[in-house]
């Protein structure tokens, strides 16, 4: 799948991932969605590379799903480690 369309599934993933975690995110609704981008590529790369299911080449609700549980992982883990520091 090219950049792009993960780059597309990064901003809807993170406001999806906003939503599934509310609460106040560090950082505001900005860093929360480029957050979601940033997951996307992960959770892109984990689905296709180490999980192996397979090239992801439309939008479908595999590709999406992938995206949004990338989203959450890395809005997690960004989580831990800004209230690690305060």
């Amino acid at each position: 799948m090219n950049i792009v369309l993960w780059l597309v599934f990064g901003l809807i993933a993170g406001a999806i991932a906003k939503f599934l975690m509310p609460g106040k995110a560090p950082g505001g609704i900005i860093m929360t969605i480029a957050l979601g981008i940033v997951g996307a590529l992960v959770g892109g790369f984990i689905g296709t590379h180490v999980l192996n299911l397979g090239g992801v080449s439309e939008f479908d609700f595999r590709s999406m799903a992938l995206a949004v549980g990338g989203g959450i992982l890395v809005l997690f883990v960004y989580g831990l480690l800004t209230r690690a520091r305060a």
